[in-house]
């Protein structure tokens, strides 16, 4: 395993676990997400595989009890990634809004969109390999595509 990531895998339960007390530490993620899009910029997807916290924790962690099956077909499809983002983007934008500009309330949007997100990884990555959320992150999905029109531009 990459040094960084015994690094990285620590703030994931910083900003789950903590962000739950202290609904500031979900700014990490947006720090985060704003770091890996200009990242992309250069080297498309490397902070997946080097730097996300959640990587980490599926590489480092969930690697040793996933069942290792193949992923549905469909998580490779451009069109249900893109759904995926959509759908995901939308339900992210609208608790922003509910939050009412509260400095609390966004970092708590923020917390609990790493947590269902984990989650939601954890499941898929025991039931099927480590690294299945990868294949469906919109992060991911960003990146790669955000590295494509560098590569082609």
């Amino acid at each position: 395993m990459k040094k960084a990531q015994f690094v990285m895998v620590w703030f994931l339960p910083l900003v789950v676990i903590g962000g739950f007390f202290y609904p500031i530490l979900g700014y990490f993620v947006l720090l985060a997400i704003l770091f890996m899009l200009i990242l992309s910029i250069f080297k498309a997807r490397f902070w997946c595989w080097n730097f996300c916290p959640r990587g980490s924790y599926l590489d480092l962690g969930l690697s040793k009890i996933s069942r290792n099956k193949a992923m549905p077909r469909i998580f490779t499809k451009e069109w249900f990634r893109w759904t995926l983002f959509a759908i995901i983007m939308s339900l992210f934008i609208f608790q922003i809004i509910r939050a009412g500009g509260s400095i609390k309330a966004i970092g708590l949007v923020f917390v609990i969109m790493c947590a269902v997100s984990t989650i939601i990884a954890t499941i898929l990555g025991v039931a099927m390999k480590h690294r299945t959320w990868c294949m469906i992150c919109p992060m991911g999905l960003l990146q790669e595509k955000i590295g494509k029109i560098k590569k082609h531009g």
